[in-house]
């Protein structure tokens, strides 16, 4: 939950006081001081940026969030968890800038990944299948929204007029 330059400057700390540690020969709090920094570490690629792109993403700071986002090197490393969350704000912050190929295939990653319910699943799914009625791909949009349905039982009611709305549309092409 920091930012890369937090990470640094914590890591830079932990560092000088495992130093001095072993100057002092206290090697028990040195040790101590080596395992924040692996934590440190692990949380930079297992965690990254994510929490607090989300954070910036619900305050409706979308060029905060997306900055977050970037600060993440390599999205292929993050926890199953994180993943779904950074190719689901990514997409919203895509559909935000009007990229809808962009979006389209962050929702599609976004779905493969476990999120924290299954309404921000179906809410991946139905983005999906409305960006692929714009597009005019119906069978696509169609399959997208059969795995909505799946779900049905689990999804809020908004949700569930959504889908009604988006497969209402599906009928009239």
């Amino acid at each position: 939950m920091f930012t890369n330059n937090a990470r640094i400057i914590l890591v830079g700390i932990f560092l000088a006081m495992q130093l001095f540690f072993i100057y002092q020969h206290v090697y028990e709090l040195a040790a101590v001081m080596v395992l924040f920094v692996v934590l440190i570490i692990w949380g930079y690629f297992k965690e990254g940026t994510v929490i607090l792109a989300a954070k910036s993403f619900h305050k409706k700071d979308y060029d905060k969030a997306e900055s977050l986002l970037r600060q993440i090197a390599r999205p292929t490393w993050l926890s199953k968890k994180r993943r779904g969350f950074y190719e689901f704000i990514l997409g919203g912050v895509s559909l935000q800038k009007q990229d809808y190929e962009a979006a389209e295939i962050h929702y599609e990653l976004a779905s493969q990944f476990p999120l924290r319910s299954a309404n921000d699943h179906v809410a991946a799914l139905v983005h999906v299948a409305n960006i692929s009625i714009r597009q005019q791909n119906f069978d696509k949009a169609r399959a997208y929204l059969e795995l909505a349905g799946k779900h049905e039982g689990k999804i809020t009611a908004k949700m569930k007029e959504v889908i009604a709305k988006l497969e209402l549309e599906l009928k009239q092409h």
